[in-house]
């Protein structure tokens, strides 16, 4: 069965409607990528595919024919089918099974696939004629002159910009400054500026190249299929580009109103946090060094809740590639991320248990020093030597933290320092309690109010342990602290006669000489002569 894809469409609705099922299910008759109608029905044991591949090589065999004559086609009407003939020659057999399903006389149907076959032919041949050919020849010659032309012009814009963009550098391209930090020099501004205007060279030959190639294919008739290919991959894509944009304006104004409300709830907890910060709003049981640290976790939270609103509004958020790579990179990071999340985690901890602060001099593990910064992840802390030593959260979390700045700064006596001293037995506890206090008071650091105090610690074998306390606001003077009570125990000691003998030492005092400084010494001080006893043997009787 014949059917013709277009021409019959026309007719009326209910026809077209019909004739676009039939097209979907028929085998096309084609000459030269021109579909002239569609075959239904198998005749014998010819298959409809069969019968349109036979009819189209009977139609491209009259199409060869240089002396075609339109009027050699003829319609021949016989008891069983209505032959197309030229020359005698049966080019299609139209069967009343054919006439039935296209809902028209036989003869008629015939007479009308007769008719496109004359035209099709008839326009093949005189695309495919000596005076065609040259014609479509010269206008493509045309159209590489006047191409040549452009790209020639083109080439003649673009160096004539890029010799401007150089002669303006240092005059109208002076850089380009915010505040006092220079973020393009006139040189890297000039540079920016040809890479643009090159960028821009390129995509303007690379349009043209692409328009000139279609414009060439649609010339020749055998190339017209080309031309159709290379637009369609141009359009195609800005089409659906133009109808998304379109299309997502909705979700994309839907996006725009999360943003902008949790911009400003945002921007409502950054003020409430600055309140408590600065005294000025006060909560009970919150702390003011909690603001800053609570608003970033709360910020973090917010943004994160959302883009999980934002997420199903995002274009191929629904993909399974979309979806498959989100939680690839989910579980890389599970992976990759464990210490840096119990980092984050003690961090957290960390900052409402108030351990310390920025500035307080404290002691973690065998590090002791100032704290420069708290974040997240580590705690960076200053020494005494000047040295910066940064520490993980968990590990500070692990181990037991001492502050010295809190018991300074927080309690009305003070921040205890204390060392200790060993003297021995021979010297009376009360004179060294007396020279520890005094070395104490002589420090400026030092309070005179609460007293400094003495503890014995302990007795030793040869020594007694004398533990001297003080009290002190300046914990970030420890260290000099400390120094300047060494130098004044031993100022205080000479000065009262007492010895700071090591451990374990043992002295002769049998013409020795004293450890005491000679200037501690009195004027008619001598060191003490051996002592030679005469020992009287007892008379033993003789039997």
């Amino acid at each position: 069965m014949l059917v013709f894809s277009q021409g019959f469409a026309q007719e009326n609705t209910e026809a077209a409607q019909q004739q676009a099922v039939k097209v979907i299910k028929g085998a096309p008759v084609i000459l030269d990528r021109d579909t002239l109608f569609y075959v239904y029905n198998p005749v014998g044991s010819f298959s409809k595919e069969e019968r349109a591949a036979a009819i189209s090589r009977r139609v491209k065999e009259l199409a060869g024919e240089h002396l075609f004559s339109e009027d050699s086609v003829n319609v021949v009407d016989h008891v069983l089918t209505t032959d197309i003939t030229y020359l005698d020659k049966v080019i299609v057999s139209v069967t009343e099974a054919d006439a039935t399903f296209a809902e028209r006389p036989r003869e008629e149907l015939a007479e009308l696939y007769a008719a496109k076959i004359r035209t099709s032919v008839a326009e093949y041949a005189k695309q495919n004629s000596l005076r065609t050919i040259a014609l479509e020849i010269g206008l493509a010659i045309l159209v590489l002159v006047i191409f040549y032309f452009l790209m020639k012009y083109v080439n003649r814009l673009f160096q004539y910009l890029f010799q401007k963009v150089e002669e303006q550098q240092g005059k109208r391209l002076k850089g380009l400054k915010v505040k006092n930090y220079e973020m393009l020099t006139p040189e890297r501004e000039a540079a920016v500026i040809l890479a643009v205007v090159k960028f821009i060279k390129v995509v303007t030959v690379f349009i043209l190249f692409y328009i000139l190639l279609p414009v060439l294919f649609s010339i020749f008739p055998w190339t017209q299929g080309y031309a159709e290919t290379l637009l369609s991959y141009i359009i195609s894509p800005l089409r659906q580009i133009v109808f998304g944009l379109v299309n997502y304006i909705p979700n994309l104004l839907t996006i725009l109103v999360i943003i902008v409300v949790t911009h400003y709830v945002v921007k409502f907890l950054r003020f409430l946090a600055g309140e408590v910060e600065e005294g000025k709003l006060e909560v009970p049981g919150f702390y003011k060094d909690w603001a800053k640290p609570t608003y970033n976790i709360v910020r973090f939270l917010l943004y994160a809740f959302m883009f999980v609103v934002i997420w199903p509004y995002l274009p191929g958020s629904d993909s399974a590639v979309f979806q498959g790579v989100s939680v690839f990179l989910g579980i890389l990071f599970s992976l990759g991320s464990s210490s840096a999340i119990a980092n984050m985690v003690a961090g957290l901890v960390l900052t409402y248990m108030r351990s310390f602060k920025i500035g307080d001099r404290i002691k973690i593990g065998d590090i002791t020093g100032d704290v420069l910064e708290k974040t997240l992840l580590v705690t960076r802390v200053r020494t005494t030597k000047n040295e910066d030593i940064t520490i993980p959260n968990a590990m500070i979390l692990n181990n037991h933290t001492t502050n010295f700045t809190t018991c300074s700064e927080q309690s009305e006596k003070g921040l205890v320092l204390h060392t200790t001293v060993t003297i021995g037995y021979d010297v009376p506890w009360p004179k060294v309690h007396q020279a520890l206090i005094d070395a104490a008071l002589a420090c400026p650091n030092i309070e005179k109010i609460p007293s400094p105090f003495v503890l014995q610690t302990s007795l030793d074998d040869f020594y007694v342990s004398y533990q001297l306390n003080a009290y002190t606001f300046k914990a970030a003077n420890m260290a000099q602290i400390y120094s300047d009570i060494h130098q004044n125990i031993q100022d205080k000691f000479n000065e009262a006669g007492i010895e700071i003998l090591s451990p374990h030492y043992r002295a002769q005092r049998d013409g020795n000489m004293v450890t005491i400084p000679a200037h501690y010494l009195p004027q008619d001080y001598q060191a003490p002569s051996f002592r030679v006893e005469q020992v009287q043997q007892p008379v033993t009787s003789q039997l």
